[in-house]
């Protein structure tokens, strides 16, 4: 069985532009208080935004290797609280010479153990290089994690291939200020529900963004939401293993997508992806049996 995740989804205003020691102040802070919490999780862009009325540097003027001194900083965080940390995502420059919007998550131990580049960037507003790899991560004996940032939520396509990496639960760190939060909120229900996973979008609260936090379990249903943008903390204590059990036995009982296609089935041709559908990889050893055969025989 998979150990219960208390978790925390911070909705807040980005700090004033390089106050880390605010950002960690404030983090320190949650954690006395609600000591139970093994999981922390930002907005995007929360430690790398200008706050409204400040003129912010460009994102090539925050950009910074990914091993620089935000890095080993926030390292340093999550190990001195013994928590895991997954403190939005930064502009990070990469070995080839390009910026990316890149969520880095930190275990208890103090170390980067996942960095994901954000695949859609919000085309044309935002200007950084689109990432190339999916990211799922095993979260010690909690579960697999998968990590989105924002616009990624709108094609269906990344949080498939998550779900198909085996990921329990899907964290997806977002800065709207736009009434088109109010279909990001629809879309991480719809997310989770397809793909039988948690979904958790953290939105920036007022005035950096517009709210509307929430988290979603494996069959469709929001845990908790924050109704508003005003700053919030919202808190949880999921299984990650209520994913096995849905895929196993159905949404509500009866609907179960992983186990759709099977072996002896035709292939279907996909021709938006010069790829298809194979029936013998499409449950059986990727989304739907690895999980209920871990957490069985954990």
């Amino acid at each position: 069985m998979a150990s219960p995740l208390p978790l925390a989804l911070v909705q807040a205003p980005v700090p004033p532009a390089g106050a880390l020691d605010v950002f960690a102040s404030g983090l320190e802070r949650l954690a006395r208080q609600r000591q139970a919490v093994r999981l922390y999780v930002y907005p995007e862009l929360h430690l790398a935004t200008a706050a409204p009325g400040e003129d912010g540097p460009a994102p090539e003027e925050l950009a910074q290797p990914l091993d620089g001194p935000l890095d080993r900083r926030l390292g340093e965080l999550a190990g001195d609280l013994g928590v895991w940390l997954a403190p939005g995502s930064l502009y990070e420059r990469g070995a080839d010479g390009n910026v990316y919007n890149t969520a880095p998550v930190y275990s208890p131990e103090g170390r980067r153990v996942a960095a994901y580049r954000k695949i859609c960037p919000w085309r044309p507003y935002e200007t950084v290089t689109p990432g190339t790899e999916f990211v799922v991560f095993e979260m010690g004996e909690y579960g697999r994690v998968g990590l989105t940032i924002c616009y990624d939520a709108w094609f269906p396509e990344i949080t498939r291939n998550l779900a198909h990496l085996g990921a329990e639960l899907i964290l997806n760190v977002v800065q709207t200020p736009t009434n088109d939060r109010e279909q990001e909120t629809v879309l991480a229900r719809a997310n989770a529900l397809t793909n039988q996973v948690f979904v958790a979008s953290v939105n920036a609260a007022a005035p950096t963004g517009v709210g509307r936090s929430l988290l979603v379990d494996p069959e469709g249903r929001v845990r908790a939401h924050a109704p508003g943008a005003d700053g919030c903390v919202l808190t949880d204590v999921i299984d990650l293993g209520e994913t096995a059990r849905v895929r196993q036995y159905g949404t509500a009982g009866l609907n179960r997508p992983w186990q759709q296609f099977r072996p002896g089935d035709a292939a279907l041709d996909l021709p938006l992806y010069s790829g298809r559908i194979e029936p013998s990889t499409w449950g059986a050893g990727h989304g739907g049996s690895p999980l209920t055969e871990r957490h069985e025989a954990s």
